[in-house]
Order: C-alpha cells, then structure tokens, then sequence
C-alpha cells in the first residue's frame, strides 16, 4: 500500500498505523530504500511525528543521503530541540559533508544529553580519525562497540585507528566483523583487501576482491587489489582479464595496461603484448623500463633486428640501465648468428 494511492488526508487511522509499522519492518530488515519512501510519505502527512522523521533519518543515513538527512535532522530539532537522537543524526549528516567542526559541536552536544548513544560514539570516532587523533578514535570506537556491537560501522572505525597502529591483524578482525553485521559494506572490502596486500597474503586478496565486485561490479580499488594479488601469484590469465576490466574503466591508466601486458607475456602472447607496449610507450615514451620490454618481447618473437633497436632507443634513454644492454648484447647476437 503506497500513500500516493489515495489522498493522505482519507487514509484511516488504522492504515496509518500499517504504513508506520510496515515501515520500521523494512527498516530491521534494512531494506532503506523502501522504508525511506514510506516515511517520506507519511512525513508529508504528518510533520509533527518525531517518530517518523527518526525513522526517515536512519534510512537516508544508510543511503549515505547527507543532505538530506541534514534537513531531516534539523527538522527534528525544531520539533524537539533536546533530542540527543537528531543531534547525533545531524553531526553524521555534517561529517559526512566535511563540515568537521559544526559535526564536532553537535555531536559533543548529544553525547552531553546522553552519554550512552551508541551513534554519538560512532560519529566521535570517525571525526577522531578525520583529524588524525587515533588513540582517541580507538577509544571511542570500542565505547561505541561496547554500546552497539552488532552496528558495522563502529568496527570499521576501530579497524582503521588499530591499521594506523600497523595492528595489522587486529584490524583485520574488525574489518571482518564490520562484514559480518554490513556484508554488503565497501569500505570494509576495500580495507580488508588493503590489510591482506599488507600482510603478503595474496591467496586471500583474490576470494575478497571477488566476492567484493559480485556487490560492487567495476570498483577500481578493489580491481587494483586484485591485480596486485594475481601477478605476485603468477597467476597470468586471470591477471590480463582483471587488468582488461579496469582499462575498460580507466582507458588511460599506466597502471592496467602495464599489468595487462604482464599478464600477455605471462602466458606467451607476445604479439599483443607488443601492442600493449605500444600504447604504454604513447603515455610514456621516456619510459626505459617499457622500452626494453618492448625490446624483449621483439627478442622473445624472433625479431632481433627490431629489438636491436629498440633497445638501443632504451640506451639512448638510459646508457646505465643493464637489462636493456644485456637485451641489445643478445639481440645482435642471434641477429648475426641468423645472417651466417
């Protein structure tokens, strides 16, 4: 049933109460779009109602609708100015629009009128982290875990201040229970992909980053993970895919289109490696490093007068660089040898 259906001042008191219920259900079952188009409708009926503006602010918060949960959180605070709930939900919307020091006094405000608000704690954490204060941030983080433990982003704040300890397996942990109560959560993903390249452990960077961009197809954090994780496993078909996908997404990026050739040469396919060095040498054309790759994979097809002077061009570029002269030594080499 949808207000819209019918005029909002003919909907009966029982429906009304239906529309309210129904819309808190979706808002447990953290179906936010849905419960944020029903509290919409029912605030357009009934502006007094704290609770559906509160119920209306938890949505747009996990939409990561700032603005308007700005409004809404102002609102609020016109309906019921000592209400720690709109105070805690205005410093959110602020932080999140990088407005640190009015988040910072409103939230300080909440936490005066209630010192037990697990999304005050939440908020007093990331502005920790945003100014760079990480003990603070962990203590708040955990007074906030302690408040709400099944709440996602409490852990991912503590993750981030025990990552700036370099507790590399603790937040880890976090990021894991961040998982578990958001399992849908980016950020999470991303951290954890981060941590796990830290640790060296590339076996468990590539099941995250998959299982990340079933949710978030084309992520380019999460594509770069991968890609680091795969050329370090040698693992060279998968390694040209991924890095295919995100040239698909940054066509100019030095970055995809060198690991796309890696993965190329990795599996023997030399002739298009060669024309991914092609276009890396037209980003970077000083770049000794592509050239005496471009002169090897010449070498690798047989063509060593090419690769003689390419990697001559490599010289030219840096006469001290010993791959690219090793490569020109044994080009001549078996170019002369071909000729007798």
């Amino acid at each position: 049933m949808q207000i819209d259906e019918q005029s909002a001042q003919d909907i009966s008191q029982v429906e009304y109460e239906q529309l309210i219920q129904r819309a808190q259900q979706y808002l447990q079952e953290k179906q936010w779009s849905m419960a944020a188009e029903i509290f919409t409708q029912l605030a357009e009926r009934d502006e007094e109602n704290e609770e559906i503006y509160l119920g209306l602010a938890t949505a747009q918060d996990a939409l990561n609708q700032f603005e308007q949960l700005e409004h809404t959180a102002r609102h609020l605070l016109e309906l019921n100015p000592g209400s720690a709930q709109a105070l805690a939900f205005k410093a959110r919307a602020l932080q999140k629009l990088e407005r640190i020091s009015e988040a910072t006094i409103a939230n300080d405000q909440a936490l005066l009128l209630d010192t037990n608000l697990p999304l005050a704690w939440i908020n007093r954490s990331g502005l920790h982290l945003l100014q760079q204060k990480f003990p603070e941030a962990l203590r708040s983080s955990q007074r906030a875990i302690e408040l709400a433990s099944h709440d996602a982003r409490a852990w991912a704040n503590r993750g981030v201040a025990l990552l700036n300890f370099e507790r590399l397996g603790e937040a880890l942990d976090a990021f894991e229970r961040s998982l578990q109560y958001d399992p849908a959560s980016l950020f999470a993903f991303q951290m954890k992909g981060e941590i796990l390249c830290k640790m060296g452990r590339m076996q468990d960077v590539i099941p995250n980053a998959r299982r990340a961009l079933t949710l978030h197809p084309g992520d380019v954090t999460l594509l770069t993970q991968a890609i680091i994780a795969l050329r370090s496993l040698e693992q060279y078909e998968a390694l040209q895919e991924v890095a295919q996908e995100l040239i698909k997404i940054t066509p100019d990026s030095l970055f995809a289109w060198e690991h796309y050739m890696r993965g190329l040469r990795g599996m023997g396919r030399f002739e298009e490696a060669r024309d991914a060095l092609e276009r890396l040498l037209e980003f970077d054309p000083s770049n000794v490093r592509f050239m005496t790759m471009k002169a090897d994979t010449l070498y690798r097809l047989e063509r060593y007068r090419e690769a003689v002077a390419v990697a001559a061009r490599a010289l030219k570029l840096d006469s001290d660089y010993l791959p690219a002269r090793r490569i020109h030594e044994k080009a001549i080499r078996l170019m002369y040898q071909r000729k007798k």
